[in-house]
């Protein structure tokens, strides 16, 4: 007999760093999942990844207090800022520049985000990925 879905939500995590202090604990517990399980599942699965990267998780519970977790690679807004060397975007995009990319490091991006976009190929990804840094107030060069 199938589980019985009990309802799904979405966290933003650090790769690695899964520990039951807030958010992940009360976002957690107050649906009945248990925190150490999926701390040390989802330490475990992001332990090859950068540490730190910020890992948007969608976890859907069951009844019976099981749990399943999908792990997305790290937005592509995290990708950018890394690759500009920055700590934020523009105040203002469109009027001033926060820093610049190479279309190489923007296809690297579109290549690591591929399974989570929704892009036919590498070419389409890329687009996806100038929109995010021309939002960000990131110019590309050559």
């Amino acid at each position: 007999m199938a589980k019985k879905l009990a309802g799904k939500m979405k966290l933003q995590v650090p790769a690695g760093q899964a520990n039951p202090s807030p958010p992940v604990g009360p976002a957690l517990g107050q649906r009945g999942i248990n925190i150490m399980e999926f701390c040390k599942a989802f330490n475990a699965k992001t332990q090859e990844m950068e540490p730190g990267a910020p890992c948007p998780t969608v976890i859907t519970y069951y009844q019976d207090k099981s749990f399943t977790m999908d792990i997305k690679t790290p937005p592509a807004s995290y990708f950018l800022r890394k690759a500009a060397k920055l700590k934020s975007g523009a105040k203002a995009p469109g009027r001033e520049t926060a820093g610049s990319v190479t279309v190489a490091q923007v296809k690297e991006i579109a290549e690591a985000k591929m399974k989570d976009l929704n892009a036919n190929d590498v070419e389409g990804a890329m687009q996806i990925i100038l929109g995010s840094a021309r939002s960000m107030g990131i110019e590309v060069k050559g």
